[in-house]
């Protein structure tokens, strides 16, 4: 019975044996950076940054306009909402006090 594949000669064994290597590494290598506890941890941390830099961004459109004017309006009704809650978590502890003091 006749094999349907060519016959090949040492050399294009060890060449086929030598690409394999090759690829095999370099699939250990993506997967250990991949796993890297600092690779892992360097990750995040960009991924952190770009969240806190798109948020940034987000903040400034909404108080700002494209010209680059602040937004007096949004602006006052941002500090009301602060100064608002500021005012409700003074309230809430006045009173946990006063009912903890009885």
């Amino acid at each position: 019975m006749a094999s349907s594949q060519p016959e090949r000669d040492a050399d294009q064994i060890e060449a086929d044996l030598g690409a394999a290597r090759d690829r095999l590494a370099a699939r250990v290598e993506a997967l250990v950076d991949r796993v890297h506890p600092k690779r892992v941890k360097q990750r995040e941390v960009d991924g952190a940054k770009r969240l806190a830099r798109d948020e940034v961004e987000n903040l400034k459109a909404l108080l700002f306009t494209a010209r680059g004017d602040l937004r007096k309006d949004r602006l006052a009704a941002v500090g009301g909402a602060v100064a608002g809650a500021v005012t409700l978590l003074l309230v809430l502890r006045a009173v946990v006090r006063r009912h903890r003091g009885r």
